[in-house]
């Protein structure tokens, strides 16, 4: 015996609609996972220069200054365990991929118009950047996506470093 199954006509529709807009989905994920769009490129195009020039990695990368900057994008701004010592204290380069993940866009261009970080960070050359500068290389360093170990943590000035270290020489003002 043979079945016939009916099928109404707007059962169909939707059948169709669905399968539609599940290709026309699935079509837009592999869309934008393959390529960015050109905005996309050029945010990230300009992040990455004004890491670049702004010193950014110079400090944050592991390697980057003794590597003539030859790091890959995957190992940038992890932090570093090397300290630099100072009046203030021994401070340490941050690990940025952590750091961005804690923070949202908009209380990332507040740190940046608005924090005094120790030496020998230029915090000062934050607040020159513009807010879409700021906010390329917010987008940046998120999409690298954390990685990495947290930095050492602040060591006072009357505290002997465990780790290696840079020392500052006092300036002129204070050691009088």
């Amino acid at each position: 015996m043979r079945v016939i199954h009916t099928i109404s006509i707007s059962t169909l529709c939707l059948l169709l609609i669905t399968a539609g807009t599940t290709a026309a989905v699935a079509g837009d994920k592999r869309r934008s996972t393959s390529q960015p769009t050109p905005l996309e490129k050029k945010i990230e195009d300009r992040a990455r220069y004004v890491i670049k020039i702004a010193g950014c990695n110079d400090c944050h990368t592991t390697g980057y200054a003794e590597a003539a900057g030859k790091i890959p994008e995957k190992d940038w701004l992890k932090g570093d365990a090397m300290g630099w010592r100072g009046p203030w204290g021994t401070t340490y380069s941050s690990n940025l991929r952590l750091y961005m993940q804690n923070l949202s866009e908009t209380q990332w261009i507040q740190v940046s118009r608005s924090v005094e970080f120790r030496p020998p960070m230029p915090w000062f050359v934050l607040r020159e950047m513009t807010e879409q500068d700021l906010r390329a290389i917010y987008r940046f360093i998120r999409n690298l996506g954390p990685a990495g170990e947290p930095a050492p943590t602040y060591v006072p000035p009357d505290q002997e470093p465990k780790g290696p270290f840079i020392l500052f020489p006092s300036s002129p003002e204070t050691s009088k």
